[in-house]
C-alpha cells in the first residue's frame, strides 16, 4: 500500500504525512467497526471537515437523529472523541473520518478547528503539559508506596524464577537422557506441563521457550536438529540467568528481559527525527502486539516502539508508514537497546524518503554482531539498499544488484538455507515470507530493478516489511519525498 505525500503543510512547510487505508482499518476494534467505518469513509455524511497543522482533523456526521456526531481525532497519537454513544474505540465515526482523510478528495481544508474540537484538542495538550512537566509534590510526585516492600517482592520473584530455572535445567537434562526421538511420542503434554511450572515460577519467558520446543517436535524433516540447537539456547538462558551476578550489566539486563522479569524505560531520552519503517501486528495469545520499527535520521539508531491490545481492540498507539517524526524516545535496557518508548512529539508527521541501507552482503555480520549482545536473537533489523528480488532453486532471495547474483540464480546457483548465499550476493527470503502477499508487491515493485527495502534478518534469511520505489535517493541525498510499500 502506497503512503501518500500529498497531505497539507506543517509547521515547517513539510507536506504533512497522510494515513493509508490499510493503517486506519488496522485501528479497527473488529470486523463490524471496520465494515461500518468503510460505510462512513465517503464525503457524503460528512460536513464541516477540517484539519490543522499539528495534525488534527474533525467533521460533522450525519447520523439517524437531527443532531450530526461531532468526531475529532488526533492523529499525533493518535486519540479520538465522539459525541455518539458507541463503547468502541475507536468508534465507526472515528474510522470514517480518517479513512476521508486517506481517501485524498480534497474533503480537508486547512482551518482553525471548530469550537467544540478546540476544547477537546486544548484538554489534550493540557493533560499532556502536565504528564510531561516536572513533579511539583503531592500526588505527581508519587514514587513506589514503599520502597522496600517492591525491592522484597523482587527478590521473592527472583528466588522464585531461580528455582523454576534450575527445575527447568534437571527436566532439560533428563530429555538428553533419555533421547530426543523419544519425545514424539510423548505427545505437547509434556512441554505443556513444563511450561505451566515456569508460569507458577513466574518466567513467562522461560514458559514461552518451552512452548516453542513442543512446536518443534516432529515438525518435519530434521526436526531433532531444530530442536538440540533450541534446548542448547534455552540451556544456555537458564545458566545465564543462574549466574547472572558474574555478567556485564547490559547482558544481564537482556537476561532478565529474556527470562520475562517486567523492565521500565530508562536512561537519558533521545530526541531525533524518527522515520517510521514499519508496523505491524502479531497475535499474542489473547492479546494483539504491534511493532512500529522507527530510525533516527540524525543519531543513526534503529528502534522498536511495542504496544499491547486486548481482546476486540487494537493497539492504540499507530503511526503512519513512510512519515517521520520529531520526537523523544526512551531506551529499555539490555543488549542492543533496540526497545523504547515514546516520549514528547514536537509537530506534525511529515513525509521523507528511504532510510540508508548497506548491501545484501554485509548483513549476515550485522546479525553476527548483534548475536553477541544477545545470543537469543532470531533476527535483527536492517536495511538493504540496491537490492532485486529473484527466484532461487528454494523460493526466493535479495540479490545485490552490482553483484551479478541475478545473473547467477537463473543459472542454478546454490543458496545456503540458513544465512548465507553463493559468494554472499543475496539473502534468501524467509519462508514465513514467501506465503504473503507482500512478496508480490515487492517483485512488482522492483520490476527487475534495485530497491530498498526494511525488514529482519535471522538464520531463516531476511523478512521483508517495506520497500521504497527504485530511484529514489537515501536519506541526506536530498530526496524529500516517494512512496512506501508495506510488505507486512
Amino acid at each position: 500500500m502506497q503512503l501518500s505525500h500529498g497531505g497539507e503543510s506543517s509547521p515547517t512547510g513539510a507536506p504533512v504525512a497522510r494515513w493509508s487505508v490499510e493503517q486506519v482499518l488496522a485501528l479497527a476494534p473488529d470486523a463490524a467497526s471496520r465494515k461500518a467505518g468503510t460505510r462512513l469513509g465517503a464525503a457524503g455524511p460528512w460536513s464541516g471537515t477540517g484539519c490543522d497543522a499539528s495534525g488534527a482533523v474533525w467533521g460533522l456526521c450525519k447520523g439517524s437523529g437531527s443532531t450530526p456526531y461531532r468526531t475529532v481525532v488526533d492523529t499525533t497519537g493518535p486519540a479520538y472523541a465522539c459525541s455518539c454513544p458507541s463503547r468502541k474505540f475507536p468508534c465507526k465515526h472515528a474510522l470514517g473520518l480518517l479513512l476521508l482523510l486517506a481517501s485524498g478528495d480534497g474533503a480537508f481544508r486547512p482551518a482553525e478547528p471548530a469550537d467544540w474540537a478546540e476544547e477537546w484538542l486544548a484538554g489534550r495538550r493540557a493533560r499532556a503539559g502536565q504528564e510531561s512537566g516536572p513533579a511539583t509534590g503531592g500526588d505527581s510526585a508519587r514514587g513506589p508506596a514503599d520502597p522496600a516492600a517492591a525491592r522484597k517482592r523482587a527478590e521473592r520473584r527472583a528466588e522464585r524464577v531461580t528455582g523454576g530455572a534450575q527445575e527447568l535445567e534437571q527436566r532439560l537434562a533428563d530429555l538428553l537422557r533419555g533421547g530426543l526421538a523419544a519425545t514424539d511420542r510423548s505427545g505437547y503434554g509434556l512441554w505443556e506441563e513444563t511450561a505451566a511450572r515456569m508460569v507458577d515460577a513466574q518466567a513467562p519467558g522461560l514458559a514461552a521457550r518451552v512452548r516453542e520446543l513442543g512446536s518443534i517436535t516432529g515438525s518435519g524433516p530434521g526436526w531433532p536438529v531444530r530442536l538440540l540447537e533450541e534446548c542448547g539456547l534455552l540451556h544456555l538462558l537458564d545458566t545465564a540467568w543462574l549466574g547472572r551476578d558474574r555478567l556485564p550489566d547490559p547482558l544481564a539486563a537482556t537476561v532478565r528481559t529474556r527470562v520475562g522479569l517486567p523492565v521500565s524505560a530508562e536512561g537519558p531520552p533521545v530526541r531525533d527525527h524518527w522515520l517510521v519503517l514499519a508496523q505491524y501486528d502479531t497475535p499474542d495469545g489473547k492479546i494483539v502486539a504491534r511493532r512500529i520499527w522507527l530510525y533516527g535520521r540524525g543519531s543513526g539508531r534503529t528502534a522498536l516502539l511495542l504496544s499491547f491490545g486486548a481482546a476486540g481492540r487494537s493497539p492504540a498507539q499507530a503511526l503512519p508508514v513512510g512519515s517521520t517524526i520529531d520526537a523523544e524516545l526512551t531506551p529499555y535496557p539490555g543488549g542492543g537497546q533496540l526497545r523504547a518508548e515514546l516520549g514528547e512529539q514536537f509537530g506534525a508527521t511529515t513525509a521523507a524518503g528511504p532510510p540508508p541501507g548497506i548491501a545484501a552482503a554485509a548483513a549476515p555480520a550485522v546479525y553476527g554482531n548483534a548475536l553477541r549482545d544477545d545470543p537469543w536473537l532470531d533476527a535483527w533489523p536492517v536495511t538493504l539498499r540496491d537490492v532485486i528480488p529473484v527466484p532461487s532453486k528454494d523460493g526466493w532471495q535479495l540479490a545485490d544488484a552490482h553483484a551479478d547474483a541475478h545473473a547467477e540464480a537463473h543459472e542454478g546457483a546454490r543458496t545456503d538455507v540458513r544465512l548465507g548465499t553463493r559468494a554472499g550476493s543475496a539473502l534468501p527470503i524467509a519462508p514465513a515470507a514467501l506465503s504473503r502477499p507482500g512478496l508480490w508487491k515487492l517483485v512488482a515493485l522492483s520490476g527487475g530493478g534495485p530497491v530498498t527495502v526494511f525488514g529482519e534478518i535471522g538464520h531463516r534469511g531476511f523478512d521483508p516489511f517495506a520497500a521504497w520505489d527504485p530511484g529514489e535517493g537515501e536519506e541526506g541525498e536530498g530526496t524529500t519525498g516517494g512512496s512506501v510499500v508495506q510488505l507486512v
